[in-house]
């Protein structure tokens, strides 16, 4: 991130609707960089996992950028497609 981008991004949480429509996206998020992580571990391109995957290069790409949300299926086809297993957990609010 840019220095810029830190500090609009710190004013702007500032509004108490802006904070937490950011927050509601805290989990995409973090499927997002789940996603880039294992394929990055793995030392895979977007095309290598998609024809590992079965999920249209597209899709994995616009994954990637935030702009789709995957189903359970497609996480479930992409972590296959890189020799992993998908697990998912439910914890207590910290909040």
């Amino acid at each position: 991130m840019t220095q810029y981008f830190r500090e609009d991004l710190k004013k702007r949480l500032e509004n108490p609707e802006f904070k937490k429509q950011y927050d509601e996206l805290d989990v995409e998020f973090k499927i997002i960089r789940a996603v880039i992580d294992a394929r990055k571990a793995m030392k895979l391109t977007q095309k290598e996992l998609s024809e590992r995957s079965g999920i249209d290069l597209g899709d994995i790409s616009r994954i990637e950028r935030g702009i789709a949300n995957p189903t359970i299926k497609v996480l479930m086809k992409l972590a296959s497609g890189m020799g992993m297993d998908l697990q998912l957990n439910f914890v207590p609010k910290t909040k």
